[in-house]
């Protein structure tokens, strides 16, 4: 029987977004427009978003906050280059704006550009030393160059600084995982879990480490966890039916996998054809 490989999640970055309480447009109709973007931002329109940041621009073109809410619309809908062009924008009129600097280097990280990534999250921090997302982000930034124990430290730092930040323990556990530490691993997914119970990347990785240590009862559990807060995360069934394979629940394994095929994973779709 071929040995299967129980996904992990990659490691999470994050973005800082500005309020609509801080417009800094200096003309009522550049706020009204700026304030409905943000409206339409969050409720995910982020078309919608850009369009009216679009107006804002168009009436105060040293908006800093409008450039830089444009910027992050952009990224969530995926625009990484027009991201980064805002950011840079921003930076232009607000030079120690250290969010831009953030955002800046997460664009250029999710472009492959980890080192350009890095240069921003050092400005980032330079500015602002007390930055805990900074070093979040350059920490993905040198895991992705393979840098892991400068990742570490990193992850180390952003936990110094904000003991609450869920996602740095869930990148440390990564890291871990890259190591092989799947025990330290475990701890760091467990703590990021405390800090966000619903912290469903969490439960995965944590539940993947559980399996390389021969733990599959306990990563079934994870799985199961993950599925009862979102039952469309199609990579518990997935891997939940890889752990039930290993404790020869083939019946259930067969459940799980026909399940993430009914949501659009074709990947167990040879293990269904040959085992069920």
């Amino acid at each position: 029987m071929s040995r299967r490989t129980i996904a992990i999640a990659a490691a999470l970055s994050v973005l800082a977004v500005g309020s609509p309480l801080m417009t800094g447009c200096t003309n009522p109709l550049a706020t009204q427009y700026f304030n409905q973007g943000v409206e339409k931002y969050e409720e995910g329109n982020y078309q919608g978003a850009i369009a009216d940041y679009d107006k804002a621009i168009e009436v105060d073109s040293q908006s800093a906050l409008a450039y830089y809410n444009r910027g992050n619309a952009k990224f969530r809908s995926g625009d990484y280059q027009g991201a980064i062009a805002d950011y840079t924008k921003t930076i232009e009129i607000n030079p120690r704006y250290t969010d831009a600097y953030n955002n800046r280097g997460n664009a250029k990280d999710d472009l492959g550009d980890y080192q350009g990534a890095i240069d921003d999250y050092d400005k980032a921090i330079e500015i602002n030393p007390q930055h805990a997302d900074a070093y979040n982000n350059r920490g993905i930034a040198n895991r992705n160059l393979r840098d892991f124990q400068g990742a570490i430290a990193d992850y180390t730092k952003a936990l110094e600084i904000n003991p609450q930040h869920a996602d740095a323990y869930y990148n440390l556990g990564v890291v871990k995982d890259d190591l092989e530490d799947y025990a330290s691993a475990i701890s760091d997914y467990t703590k990021a879990i405390e800090l966000d119970p619903q912290y469903v990347e969490a439960y995965n990785n944590r539940g993947a480490s559980k399996g390389r240590l021969k733990d599959y009862q306990g990563a079934i559990a994870d799985f199961t966890k993950i599925i009862e807060i979102n039952p469309q995360y199609v990579d518990a069934y997935l891997n939940r039916g890889v752990a039930r394979e290993l404790v020869n629940d083939l019946e259930g394994a067969c459940r799980d996998w026909r399940k993430a095929l009914d949501l659009g994973n074709e990947h167990p779709a040879a293990w269904v054809k040959n085992q069920c």
